[in-house]
């Protein structure tokens, strides 16, 4: 492990305690085979030593082959401490780092593979996207930075928007998908269940009024007095209409679509929590050229808008 790029351990105190714990291993185990090198015994007697009633220790010393391969294994371990990190900060004598041999083999890669990428960074978003070979360098890059949470298919999961079905928080342009890469998102819902803004009861008003928004069932005696709580509650970031704010990332309540669940317990539940969902900006991490990639494939999914000068 290299302890000096480890921002986590700051304290000298880890350093110290690092170099103690493997010393004490390695001097620990060099002892133990001194003192059984050195011990009598007794060939083809037992010690006392019964299992099962027929299991019996024997006083038989270790065989030399096996000891001497501990002792190799001790210099192997003080040989290897003197070349390369494994005493706390000390860096040994060859100077390795993990970062150093990361940061290597990126520089490789990028000598190997940058050309392959930039070739598209020079096209169009759609052009990249009708390409068969940059479709699946995407797929790719997708699998392997954002499956995880938007699913390997690109459909999505609880709180993981669907990526093909052309609803989009912050815009499903090459531009703003770009973006969203690039800088990353964070959605905000504010809490609402608390005075001054609405008790239990007028959330579960505006609650009903939302779900007969999406055709789903709904009291409508609450429906009623939601649509009268709404425009104060609810329409500074969903609208008046609750079409939603695209260039905000405020979901449209209209559609049917869902990003966590159209549960009346689950929609309770947020209008009175509130929550917070962030994807995180792969920009600098990935590099202009990968984002591009992404873009395309992402956009080509099925559900990604014209371009801006193209509408």
């Amino acid at each position: 492990m290299d302890f000096k790029n480890t921002s986590d351990f700051v304290s000298g105190f880890w350093n110290l305690y690092v170099i103690v714990i493997v010393a004490v291993s390695i001097i620990g185990c060099a002892v133990f085979l001194w003192v059984q090198g050195g011990a009598k015994h007794k060939p083809g007697e037992v010690t006392g030593h019964v299992w099962d009633e027929n299991l019996e220790e024997y006083s038989n010393p270790l065989p030399n082959w096996w000891r001497w391969m501990f002792y190799i294994t001790v210099v192997f371990a003080l040989v290897y401490l003197a070349l390369y990190p494994g005493l706390g900060n000390m860096a040994g004598s060859f100077g390795w780092t993990a970062r150093g041999q990361y940061e290597t083999e990126m520089q490789a890669a990028e000598a190997q593979y940058g050309p392959k990428f930039n070739q598209f960074l020079k096209q169009d978003v759609m052009t990249v996207a009708a390409n068969p070979e940059a479709r699946e360098m995407g797929a790719r890059l997708f699998q392997t930075y954002c499956a995880q949470c938007h699913g390997g298919d690109a459909g999505g999961q609880p709180s993981f928007p669907n990526l093909k079905d052309g609803d989009w928080l912050w815009g499903g342009t090459p531009e703003r998908i770009k973006e969203s890469i690039t800088i990353g998102r964070l959605g905000v819902m504010t809490p609402k269940g608390t005075k001054p803004d609405m008790d239990a009861e007028q959330v579960k008003d505006v609650v009903h009024y939302v779900r007969s928004l999406s055709g789903l069932t709904a009291d409508s005696v609450r429906v009623q007095r939601g649509q009268e709580l709404f425009p104060l509650a609810c329409a500074a970031c969903h609208g008046a209409d609750a079409k939603g704010m695209e260039a905000a990332g405020y979901p449209n309540l209209t559609d049917k679509i869902w990003l966590y669940s159209s549960r009346e317990d689950s929609m309770i539940a947020l209008v009175t929590k509130g929550t917070q969902n962030q994807m995180p900006g792969f920009g600098e991490f990935l590099g202009e050229a990968k984002v591009h990639l992404l873009t395309a494939y992402v956009w080509g999914l099925g559900g990604g808008a014209k371009p801006v000068a193209a509408q």
